[in-house]
């Protein structure tokens, strides 16, 4: 009896046809996992200048409040400087997830990140997801 192998904790793609990252997570991370990943997502940004992420987040069971801090803290705002203009992300969440984290007490909307360097906001279609990140400007700058 073999053991099927675990999915890749991020599978992690650039569409040059859309100037878009995809980055689709297969399981709910361990927090020490993250640095290393970050650091994969970060590298393949940079090298191909893309400031349009969308974070397939559906496997994900719950966020770690350490790690969105430092998200939204230190990694999205250097991630816009190193860039050159304002960073957008755009994640796909499953319900629980999404409601799990649009009643956290310090949730903001996406209007909350106007003149931030870097913009947030949830989906739960890809399809709606894809069009807010096409349809955000393509040069704006850092806020």
């Amino acid at each position: 009896m073999s053991a099927e192998a675990s999915p890749p904790l991020l599978q992690l793609s650039y569409r040059p046809d859309l100037n878009i990252l995809v980055g689709r997570w297969g399981y709910q991370p361990d927090p020490h996992e993250l640095p290393a990943v970050y650091k994969e997502v970060q590298e393949l940004a940079l090298k191909h200048g893309c400031r349009f992420w969308l974070q397939d987040i559906r496997r994900r069971t719950l966020n770690d409040p350490h790690t969105t801090r430092w998200l939204l803290q230190d990694f999205f705002p250097g991630m816009a400087r190193h860039l050159g203009g304002r960073l957008y992300v755009a994640y796909l969440v499953g319900p629980v997830l999404h409601e799990a984290i649009v009643s956290q007490p310090d949730f903001v909307s996406a209007e909350y990140y106007d003149g931030q360097p870097f913009a947030i906001s949830f989906f739960g279609d890809e399809g709606a997801a894809m069009q807010w990140l096409q349809a955000r400007p393509a040069d704006a700058p850092v806020g």
